[in-house]
Order: structure tokens, then sequence, then C-alpha cells
């Protein structure tokens, strides 16, 4: 398998910790948004939507879109399980995974923030209000969430990880990133820091990849 990501995105940042988990290791192929090589040619023929990431099966299938690779990894590679044996249980993990992956990522995104920059001339300090204000949103209703949980463990659900944490982790990740004060949530805190104690996910970190810059 070939993964096709940067090394900063966050949809290819929670690949990583899927794959990661499953014990899967696929070709690392860097994909450099900084210099838009995802809007050229070569990488058109692999994604038409030209976005990362892109997962290249070794029949020459590729998948996209981090929400339907992960459920194709679980349905493909179901041990370790990423959701709960229970509907309601897998309901509720899925929830907590789309708030991150529906209502927080996506106006956050590389796309819409080149926007407000060219077309609406914001500056830095703007960008980085604009993503707060969408990730407090988000993490209040996660930490919420976590709180009402009585039988919560050490991650998001249980103790043992879940797409909950391979969503929530990278956008902790770019709340620091955008200079997000975490305190206000220590729950997502302690899930980050039981995250980042599992080499699953601190070796899918950002600044572990290839292509990251060298310090």
């Amino acid at each position: 398998m070939k993964l096709y990501n940067f090394f900063r995105s966050g949809t290819s940042h929670r690949l990583r910790i899927a794959l990661n988990l499953k014990g899967l290791a696929p070709e690392y192929v860097a994909v450099d948004l900084r210099t838009e090589q995802h809007l050229q040619d070569a990488f058109k023929a692999v994604n038409p939507q030209q976005l990362v990431p892109a997962l290249e099966l070794d029949d020459g299938a590729v998948l996209i879109q981090s929400p339907a690779i992960i459920e194709w990894l679980e349905e493909r590679h179901p041990t370790p399980p990423l959701l709960p044996a229970g509907a309601e249980d897998r309901a509720r993990v899925r929830a907590l995974a789309a708030i991150v992956g529906c209502d927080i990522h996506p106006i956050n995104n590389r796309r819409i923030l080149e926007t407000l920059r060219k077309q609406f001339g914001c500056d830095e300090a703007a960008v980085n209000a604009w993503c707060g204000t969408w990730i407090a949103a988000g993490f209040d209703a996660i930490e919420a969430l976590l709180a009402a949980d009585t039988a919560r463990g050490r991650f998001c659900f249980g103790d043992q990880p879940t797409i909950a944490d391979v969503y929530l982790v990278p956008q902790v990740e770019s709340a620091r990133r955008f200079g997000v004060d975490l305190s206000r949530w220590p729950l997502i805190q302690a899930v980050d820091a039981a995250c980042a104690a599992l080499p699953a996910f601190a070796d899918a970190a950002p600044g572990r990849q290839p292509d990251a810059p060298k310090a």
C-alpha cells in the first residue's frame, strides 16, 4: 500500500494513527501542500478531489476521504477494533469523532484558511481567532460528553483507543498550532496524554514524519 499524505494535515494525521493501531505500514508518499503539489496533474490522477490523504491499495485501487478509509480499515482489518461492540456505544464514539470530522476540521482546513487570507485579507491573528472559535465550540461539547460518561476510562471511550481518539488527537495538535489555550478542557488533555503514551499515536505525530521540517 501507499499512503499519500502531508505531515501537518489533520486528516492525514488521523489516518496514520488508524493505520498504526491496525499494525499496517504503507509506503509513505509525501504530498507537499505548501507548494501546492496536491493541485498538480500527477496527484490529480491519484485523487481527482486533489486532497490528502489517499490510500493506494496493492491492487492499484485508491481510497479517498479519511472517514471512508478508516471505516474500510475497520472492516478489512477488524483487530484491534476501533469501535466498541454495542450499537449505542458505537454511535456515541462516532458522534465524538464527527464533532471533529464534520464540525471543527472542515471549516479550519487549509482551503478555508487560504480563502480567509487571500480573498478576505485576514492576517494571521484573525485566522487564528477564526480557528480558535470553532475549536472551542467543538471542544466544549466533547469535554461535556466526556464528563457525562460515568464509565469513562483513559480514552474517549473506555480503556482502548477508538476512532474518537483517532480524530481528537490531531485536532488537539492543530489547536496547539493555532495558539488555543487547552487548559479549560482537562479531560481532553488527559485523553491526549494517554494517547501520546502509545507508540501508534506518537509515531503518527506530524513532527516525526519524513516530510516534516528538520529541527
